[in-house]
């Protein structure tokens, strides 16, 4: 454990209401995450999107995938994408946010009902599109922000509500910037 005390389920739970509260239609990128080695992150203040590369320079495309028969990447899991005020009530504070481990984080309601697979979200110059694969948390999301909170973004509403975050691909080059307005298309 890295010093910070993980919250309870019933911490977490009283947040639910201000991850709710997350705009449905136009949000902001609040971060980007580069990852370009297993447990190393690189926050960006801008990035590069691409539809065979997903975020330029990061590991997506040479870690492979289980998924896949040949163990190459799966282009359905190219980007991970977290709710911005979920990862600020798991984290505790914006400087851990990047140990979820997902790419982009935004201030948006990212819950199945509103960002159905196949949506596709515009953000800077780029557009994504919304894969019908589930992001789920791992080992590595319990070690660094508690067993209560993997309970909380994999139960059946943290499911729902997609806490955990999505996975989405590129379909439309571009260039994202901290800040950029996230609209779906």
């Amino acid at each position: 454990m890295d010093g910070v005390r993980h919250l309870t389920m019933k911490e977490l739970e009283q947040g639910l209401d201000d991850v709710g509260n997350s705009p449905e239609d136009e949000g902001v990128l609040k971060m980007i995450v580069r990852r370009p080695e297993v447990e190393q992150r690189e926050v960006l203040a801008e990035g590069e999107l691409h539809p065979s590369e997903g975020l330029v320079g990061d590991n997506w495309k040479s870690r492979g995938s289980s998924r896949t028969p040949d163990g190459s990447a799966d282009p359905y899991t190219q980007l991970t994408v977290m709710n911005a005020r979920c990862a600020a009530l798991v984290a505790q504070d914006s400087d851990r946010w990047q140990l979820a481990g997902d790419q982009l984080y935004l201030d948006l309601d990212l819950s199945q009902e509103n960002l159905p697979p196949g949506t596709r979200l515009s953000l800077g110059t780029a557009v994504i599109r919304v894969s019908e694969h589930p992001h789920t948390g791992c080992g590595k999301f319990v070690s660094r922000f508690g067993v209560d909170a993997m309970k909380f973004v994999n139960s059946k509403l943290g499911r729902r509500l997609r806490l955990r975050g999505l996975n989405a691909r590129v379909v439309q080059p571009g260039t994202v910037r901290v800040g950029d307005i996230v609209k779906k298309v």
